[in-house]
Formats: C-alpha cells, structure tokens, sequence
C-alpha cells in the first residue's frame, strides 16, 4: 500500500489531537472516521497513536475538501490492544503535526501497520 504523492512517515499524535483530527473528517464528511464518542469511549486517553499515510483520496464532486490522505492508524484502546483502523486526513493537518519519531521508530510502526493485526471493526464485533 504506497503512493508517491503521500509523505512516508509515521507521526505520532496524542488522543486528543486524534479526536480532533477525527473532528475535522466528520466535519468534512470524509468516509474514514471513527466519531468523537467512539473515541471517547474506546481509545486510550494517555496513549500515543500513529498515523501513517497510504494513498491520496480524492473527492471531485467536492474539491473544497480534495484531496485528502487516507491513513492508516495505529489505535491504541482502553483495554491495552491496539487495532488497525483508517483516518482521512487533510494534507494541511497532517503536515502541521510535529515529526517527533526517530527513523527506527517510524520503520517498526509502518512495519506493525502493514503486518496481520486486528482491525477497529473486528474489535468491535468481539466486544459488543
């Protein structure tokens, strides 16, 4: 999963610039979001998540809010599992994150991401 259009690294972001992230995509109506409540409940407040941009998303019916950069997310929960999910993220917002990882850091998040792990949505079924 790589396109040349996206940056390749990996940050590093707060629950809370999470939320607001996921915020920002529910505002826009992108597809990949999670919903504010979702994350309140779920995520792990004190975690550190990873996002990780895989492809550039475009919306031509909408061009005040395209592109955008479908992400992947490392999601770290409550309960101490970290899930596979997606976040669509504007370039603008992504870019304005502090680059806060070391390159081995960076390499080993990509490496889980792209790896067989538990997805968001399977998490879900096992636990409602």
């Amino acid at each position: 999963m790589s396109d040349p259009d996206v940056p390749r690294t990996v940050k590093a972001i707060s629950t809370a610039q999470l939320v607001l992230l996921d915020e920002e995509a529910t505002r826009y109506g992108f597809s990949r979001r999670h919903g504010v409540a979702w994350l309140t409940e779920y995520a792990d407040p004190g975690a550190t998540q990873y996002l990780y941009p895989a492809f550039v998303h475009h919306l031509d019916h909408r061009p005040e809010c395209s592109p955008q950069w479908r992400c992947m997310l490392l999601l770290a929960l409550r309960d101490g599992e970290q899930v596979f999910s997606l976040l669509d993220v504007l370039p603008a917002s992504f870019d304005e994150l502090p680059d806060t990882l070391d390159h081995t850091t960076k390499t080993r998040i990509a490496d889980k991401l792209l790896g067989p792990l538990q997805t968001a949505a399977e998490w879900c079924q096992r636990h409602s």
